[in-house]
């Protein structure tokens, strides 16, 4: 599994598009297409471009939240939010063979989609972060140590755990050091695509 994800952002779809477009020219190969509040016809017209765009790149494409598009368009998989449709329901729709990733925000959380069990977990946000409107309590790196601290002290495997909300290409060696499979990552990558090379090398 890659260990950098991008996790698509832009107000309009060309401007998801053309940012989807720049992080795949620079290398980047899983896309997470999230588009909050978009209309859902345009919101689906950008993930039938996205998963081509993908194929294309030889990347994988994953869907925030639309279990029902991502069967549609054949994506590589989803991502689900705690209050979005189960795991299990989302396996049963997409078969085994998918990549499912759950967010998570607390231990317990953790804990639920180890037991579900999703393929990743999406755990943040580490820091403050304007693309997220409603944002969990922030975590800082003392949060995931503590929580891999947690699952190693009771003897539970630690799962690919990516770090995401306003991760920066200076906190890798950190997050790395404690633990962290890799990252998943928004505004740095599209304000800036070539930085990708750099979290690449970064992620051991």
């Amino acid at each position: 599994m890659e260990k950098l994800q991008y996790i698509s952002q832009g107000h309009t779809r060309e401007e998801q598009e053309y940012n989807i477009r720049q992080a795949l020219d620079h290398g980047v190969k899983w896309v997470q297409v999230r588009w909050k509040n978009a209309d859902e016809n345009e919101f689906f017209k950008l993930c039938e471009i996205s998963k081509k765009l993908c194929s294309d790149y030889q990347a994988a494409c994953i869907i925030n939240d639309h279990v029902d598009i991502a069967k549609d368009i054949d994506a590589d998989g989803v991502h689900l939010g705690l209050k979005d449709l189960s795991i299990d329901i989302a396996r049963h729709i997409l078969g085994k063979n998918k990549i499912i990733g759950g967010t998570a925000n607390t231990i317990a959380d953790v804990l639920q989609r180890i037991g579900e069990p999703c393929d990743y977990i999406g755990l943040g946000p580490l820091r403050f972060t304007s693309t997220k409107e409603q944002l969990s309590p922030i975590l800082g790196f003392e949060g995931y140590q503590d929580m891999v601290n947690h699952l190693k002290e009771n003897s539970i495997p630690v799962p690919k755990i990516f770090a995401i909300g306003g991760v920066v290409l200076q906190d890798m060696e950190r997050l790395q050091q404690i633990g962290i499979y890799g990252a998943a990552i928004s505004g740095e990558i599209t304000s800036q695509p070539s930085v990708i090379s750099e979290f690449k090398k970064a992620m051991i």
